[in-house]
């Protein structure tokens, strides 16, 4: 398993990414999608492959209350079906299945949000998962 990033929402991406660089940390890549009316910028410390922050800009929110302005850890792991098989297994709720081989969310105890990513190509579709609803925000 690998730790890749943690998501925040941010209401000014401009001040957000000053804020960051002023902390050291560099912008190492953009992504508009029209579609979403989003933006995600990846940050992180030169010189260091380790985890990222993703800054997350909806282009029509109006704020964010309870919280909601923290969004996700994310883990690569070996194998996303195997991974979710076992938390399953020990009654951990998979909120959004890996239906497509390649993403999963899940949830802590306290209602934390964990996006668990398939290291490498994504998984060809398998049952139980590619029929399975979500059950629940992710």
């Amino acid at each position: 398993m690998r730790f890749l990033h943690s998501m925040i929402r941010v209401s000014d991406p401009g001040a957000t990414v000053a804020f960051f660089q002023l902390l050291g940390l560099e912008e190492r890549r953009r992504m508009d999608n029209e579609a979403g009316r989003f933006t995600l910028i990846f940050l992180g410390v030169p010189d260091d492959e380790g985890g990222e922050v993703e800054l997350t800009y909806n282009w029509d929110e109006q704020g964010y209350g309870g919280g909601r302005n923290f969004g996700h850890l994310a883990y690569q792991v070996d194998d996303i079906y195997e991974t979710c098989r076992r938390l399953m297994e020990n009654g951990v709720t998979i909120n959004r299945p890996p239906r497509d081989g390649r993403m999963a969310f899940i949830r802590s105890p306290d209602s934390i949000s964990i996006e668990l990513l398939q290291k490498g190509e994504e998984l060809a579709p398998a049952e139980p998962w590619a029929s399975m609803p979500n059950s629940g925000e992710w």
